[in-house]
């Protein structure tokens, strides 16, 4: 009967800590590599990084955007103007009625008396009122929408004033939100399209430069087959690069985006100033930060596997 021979190189069992001290070794290495050709490796971060900043930028400018719509004083709402002379109970009554309806946060009377005193105070004309003698200018009543109220919310709002007792004319203040609206809607689809077009930019840029990471340690790759190395164990320096290259590029695309707010800070600020609204830009924060690098990581990675893979097989097929 053949005995059976005994493996010279018999397998080894690798603990958690052996585990971890391997990975921690090759993450030394790919690192070294990287910083080694920092020439090129910051050209790959300068791609990436771009290729990650734009629909960030277009993710920062929706949130804001959003915002402005929820947050601004100047939210949705309606007036409504009654007829001269009308009397201070049917004002008092109709404020009442939008006072009682969920959708209204804010209801404010404004009699003949107050429009008057507004008119001289805002208007160049407020003097030749005095001509007319009686006041012409009506009361009216401004009901501010909610936060969570709807356009159709406000629509509906409209309908039932419109029917109120003295009652001549009812205005809808909602056009400068339907456009902000659009425009919101119009960024975050810009964003997602573009987002799929760089991210995929991102994952060919990291594939062709592990690609020429594996191609420069190609006889270690094939030495480490020959060993019988298994394909992840041959890949897992390569995904470090992936990696690297990936954690790079976010960095560099929050530099950019930094950059880009500083430098738009000032006309943005100018602009809402003359709104009577402060700058606050919201978003860019430690969670968008993380989410970032995250981002930059996954890409990465999927790059190197991408590389990895067609390089492994072409080695096989060979």
């Amino acid at each position: 009967m053949a005995r059976k021979l005994k493996d010279p190189w018999p397998r080894q069992r690798v603990g958690l800590g052996g585990w971890v001290r391997d990975h921690w070794r090759i993450a030394n290495e790919a690192f070294s590599y990287v910083s080694l050709r920092f020439g090129t490796s910051l050209l790959v971060w300068l791609l990436v990084g771009i290729a990650l900043a734009l629909p960030s930028g277009l993710y920062l400018l929706q949130q804001n955007l959003a915002d402005m719509t929820q947050g601004w004083e100047g939210r949705p709402g309606l007036s409504l103007y009654f007829e001269p002379g009308v009397e201070p109970a049917v004002l008092a009554a109709a404020a009442q009625q939008l006072q009682d309806r969920s959708e209204v946060a804010e209801v404010k009377v404004i009699d003949q008396a107050q429009a008057l005193a507004d008119f001289r105070e805002f208007g160049a004309l407020g003097d030749a009122l005095d001509i007319l003698g009686d006041n012409p200018l009506p009361a009216s009543i401004r009901a501010t929408l909610a936060t969570d109220a709807t356009l159709a919310d406000l629509e509906t709002l409209a309908r039932i004033a419109e029917r109120g007792e003295g009652v001549t004319d009812v205005v809808l203040e909602k056009t400068w939100l339907e456009r902000v609206i659009d425009i919101s809607t119009l960024v975050t689809r810009l964003g997602l399209v573009l987002g799929a077009l760089f991210a995929l930019g991102a994952v060919l840029v990291t594939a062709t430069s592990v690609r020429l990471a594996i191609e420069a340690r190609l006889e270690e790759v094939r030495v480490m087959k020959l060993v019988g190395a298994t394909e992840g164990q041959i890949r897992r320096p390569f995904l470090y690069f992936g990696a690297l290259y990936g954690l790079g590029g976010a960095i560099v695309a929050a530099m950019l985006l930094s950059a880009a707010l500083l430098v738009v800070e000032q006309p943005i600020n100018h602009l809402l100033n003359s709104y009577g609204q402060g700058l606050e830009l919201s978003g860019f924060n430690p969670i968008f930060l993380v989410a970032l690098l995250v981002t930059g990581a996954v890409l990465g990675v999927l790059g190197s596997l991408l590389a990895a893979h067609q390089r492994l097989a072409d080695l096989a097929i060979h």
